[in-house]
């Protein structure tokens, strides 16, 4: 009696499981079969009508414990299998939301089999139309695949031309300088074609840049930023055996949930290692063992952090007509986010009395007034000759009356304005007149230059103009210098040459990377050159001199419409022989998730959007998809350049953006307003993850999806990888390999870390260093891992976990007879890893 209840009792239940699957499924299937039917009337797949009507069919016949419902259900997966591999191939990433939920969907109908009964229901009415809906079907199995095949996006790719194309023909070549063809306020630049300025021949050669070895001198490790190192110690044999010998830990941590993001590269000069902070304190420590020597501490505001807190580096001089006694005969210099320029003695901390007013430079000074964070330094300057060169972040998406972004040179002994730079007030190069203030709204250089010391230039990574996604009423320099690489005489602030890479840039695909100077293999031999990389992942490699391209640069048709139809460019410039990591243009089948259902949300927004490949300008109507997304391609991490092998290692993003413009007057009914108003409110106008960003004094306020979330579990809408690394070989113009980078380990639904180790491909920032043994350090990802990469082979050789994301490009250096690696482990907010105040140092066991 006993056995008889306990079996009556797992039939019950076994009966409870069918009902319940069958209800889950009606809980997916209904806004599947929905959603598919909304696709296809806006151009989409017709599967997952399909693939709901199945999982409905499905439902009613375990809600009658019918084996018709396994056969049904086989027939679904069957055509989802088919689909799935037709659409996708064996791309395992890309499987995961077309094949996962749908295999387990399978294992429980199979695992219900025994508590289903071999018949279909009594044929009565309800049975009669599921039998009808059953055919329906299989037939609809059918039409799917059809109509599929006939969108398949490698058709599709056929009829809209190869990616980077903008889908259109290519012209045949650059039009010549100045064409009538330039739309109009746009100026296309000047490229000299042959020959060095005048000016620049007839500089005796006094100055050098001083070669990295036991010393880490600058930001890239020196003004040429190569970011490459002789030292040989460490080898891709030993790698392995490299351990932490030393932490120093600074203090700075967010208390109220202040944007953080610390990306300091340190410098090493003699037995000092010298830091900053994520609020700008500078540390003097010994470089074998991490002991702290000195901090000053500039008392630097929470209020006056601006994108994030970060102090990407300081520079160093040493005095040659000083006493090694006297003080501040060598000098650390660095800017703080409320806009102050700080010399401090090397030896003791202590401020430089000559040194501006007390050791301090008010950067504010012909700025005008502004509001706290507005106008916050990030980078350090750049020291060429005795020349500080000085620009500043300044933050996005607020106002056209933004701070201006001129460029200043100063005296790194005094302090005193050699010059300023204003695009606008051509010939003037002091402060402005009484009364006035540099030009508002102007592009800016929030990263950092590069320099020749021999030549006296250095080389401006521009970004655009305030506002970023507008830019109706620029001015003719604006259009002339934004997004351009701008070559400054150090000595006079005139501008040398400059060559633009993106046209009336309303993109805010801004430079952000600094660039590398090489000697460039050439026919007709190696030419003095800068390479630099963009966001679209190109690499615009030109002669350093003079400006003139090293590689061949195409004007190509660019997308036209939007808000400016009248002022966009007609064409943008690609490099066309030398390798790019341009992702092909995205399709319907490049959307993705956690779930069919996330996929099918992205399909959705992905065919009401507005999207003619790169360059699709800005709409208001509707949302559109900007690919590569403001983080796409090369960021501040720039390029590390092998100059032995003629090796170029990058790592760079593949992420999208879903943009769309907002109305003024909705931008003001919502109470948006720009930082420099009473009541802004900073949480509610950061612009970047679906909030909007006020872009006052323009038609319009900016939605930015960075990089194209799914509601509900925060994936992303595009399909792994979304980040790479590449190796390029500068002699053959040839990519020796090209991967993703980063694993899946932090990355996950919801926020939470799957902890897979995966190489999923992950957002990526920061740079590397390239050693002489063949191996490059970078930590960058969103993992929070820290690797060493075989420069040949892109294998990973080595990798330690950081306590904080690894944002910051590392550096090396000898020191106590070893070769020692640091990074800067400070996280950053945007790229949601932890944040920390950790600076690690990696070197072999015991003196080996």
């Amino acid at each position: 009696m006993a056995r008889l209840h306990t079996t009556s009792t797992r039939t019950r239940i076994g009966h409870f499981a069918i009902y319940l699957l069958a209800a889950v499924l009606v809980l997916f299937g209904l806004p599947i079969f929905a959603g598919g039917i909304w696709l296809m009337t806006l151009g989409g797949s017709w599967y997952y009508t399909f693939a709901g009507l199945g999982l409905l069919v499905t439902a009613y016949y375990l809600g009658w414990r019918s084996m018709a419902a396994v056969w049904v259900y086989l027939l679904t997966f069957a055509v989802t299998l088919a689909w799935a591999l037709w659409e996708s191939g064996l791309d395992a990433w890309a499987q995961v939301p077309r094949l996962l939920a749908p295999s387990i969907v399978l294992v429980l109908v199979l695992l219900a089999i025994p508590g289903l009964r071999r018949m279909v229901p009594p044929l009565d009415r309800r049975s009669g139309v599921a039998a009808a809906i059953a055919v329906a079907v299989g037939g609809m199995a059918a039409v799917t695949l059809y109509i599929d095949t006939e969108n398949h996006p490698l058709r599709a790719q056929e009829t809209l031309g190869a990616p980077g194309t903008a889908q259109v023909e290519p012209a045949p070549a650059t039009a010549p300088q100045g064409e009538a063809n330039a739309p109009q306020g746009e100026i296309v630049p000047e490229v000299p074609t042959s020959g060095v300025p005048q000016e620049i021949a007839a500089t005796p050669v006094v100055y050098e840049d001083p070669i990295v070895g036991e010393d880490w001198f600058a930001y890239g490790g020196n003004n040429h930023a190569t970011r490459y190192s002789p030292l040989s110690q460490i080898t891709r044999d030993n790698v392995g055996q490299l351990e932490k010998i030393w932490e120093f830990r600074t203090g700075d941590l967010p208390e109220n949930d202040e944007p953080f993001g610390n990306q300091n590269t340190p410098i090493k000069i003699g037995n000092r290692l010298f830091l900053c902070s994520a609020l700008n304190k500078v540390s003097a420590i010994d470089a074998a063992t991490g002991a702290e020597f000195w901090t000053y501490d500039p008392q630097t505001p929470t209020d006056a952090i601006g994108y994030n807190a970060s102090c990407r580096g300081q520079v160093y001089f040493a005095d040659p007509a000083a006493a090694p006694t006297d003080l501040c005969a060598a000098r650390i210099v660095f800017m703080t986010h409320d806009a102050r320029m700080i010399a401090l003695d090397t030896e003791t901390g202590q401020l430089c009395p000559d040194f501006g007013n007390a050791g301090i430079v008010n950067l504010l000074v012909g700025i005008g007034d502004t509001a706290p964070g507005f106008y916050a330094p990030t980078s350090p300057p750049t020291l060429v000759r005795d020349v500080l060169v000085v620009g500043s972040q300044v933050s996005d998406g607020q106002t056209r009356e933004a701070p201006s972004g001129v460029i200043r040179g100063f005296d790194v002994l005094t302090g005193e304005l050699n010059w300023a730079w204003d695009m606008d007030r051509p010939g003037e190069k002091g402060l402005p007149p009484e009364g006035e203030i540099y030009t508002p709204g102007t592009p800016n250089m929030w990263t950092l230059a590069s320099a020749d010391n021999e030549l006296g230039l250095v080389y401006l990574p521009m970004g655009n103009s305030a506002v970023d996604y507008w830019g109706g009423d620029r001015s003719e320099a604006e259009n002339t210098y934004s997004t351009a690489i701008v070559a400054l005489d150090v000595e006079t602030g005139d501008v040398a040459w400059h060559y633009q890479t993106v046209h009336y840039d309303i993109w805010d695909y801004d430079l952000g990377g600094q660039g590398t100077l090489v000697d460039f293999p050439t026919p007709e031999g190696p030419v003095p050159a800068i390479i630099m990389p963009s966001k679209q992942a190109q690499f615009y490699i030109l002669d350093r001199r003079t400006g003139e391209p090293l590689v061949t640069i195409e004007e190509r048709p660019a997308p036209q419409g939007g808000v400016e139809p009248e002022r966009l460019s007609p064409t943008q410039p690609y490099v066309t022989d030398f390798p790019n990591l341009i992702k092909p243009d995205l399709t319907e089948a490049d959307m993705w998730g956690a779930t069919p259902l996330d996929q099918l949300w992205c399909r959705i927004q992905f065919r009401q959007a507005a999207y003619d490949g790169v360059y699709t300008p800005p709409t208001v109507d509707r949302p559109w998809i900007q690919f590569p997304g403001y983080n796409g391609g090369v960021d501040w991490g720039g390029v590390a350049v092998d100059p032995e092998k003629g090796i170029m290692i990058t790592n760079y993003n593949n992420m999208p953006n879903y943009n769309q413009l907002v109305p003024r007057e909705e931008v003001d009914a919502m109470g948006i307003v720009p930082i420099t108003d009473p009541d802004y409110d900073a949480s509610a106008g950061s612009g970047s993850h679906g909030s909007i960003s006020p872009q006052a004094l323009s038609p319009y306020g900016i939605r930015v999806n960075a990089g194209w979330r799914v509601p509900f579990t925060g994936l992303l809408c595009k399909q792994p990888p979304y980040g790479g690394i590449a190796a390029i070989d500068l002699n053959t113009r040839e990519v020796l390999w090209d991967r993703p980078f980063g694993s899946a380990r932090k990355n996950g639904p919801f926020g939470i870390p799957s902890m897979l180790p995966l190489e999923i491909g992950t957002p990526n920032n920061g740079g590397g260093l390239i050693t002489s043994t063949g191996l490059f350090f970078i930590g960058a990802t969103t993992d929070d891992i820290f690797r060493a990469i075989d420069i040949e082979t892109g294998e990973e050789v080595w990798q330690v976990t950081l306590p904080a994301g690894g944002q910051a490009t590392p550096m090396t250096y000898e020191a106590g007879g070893r070769q020692i690696v640091v990074i800067n482990a400070g996280g950053h907010d945007f790229m949601e890893t932890p944040v920390g105040d950790y600076f690690i140092a990696y070197a072999l066991p015991g003196n080996s």
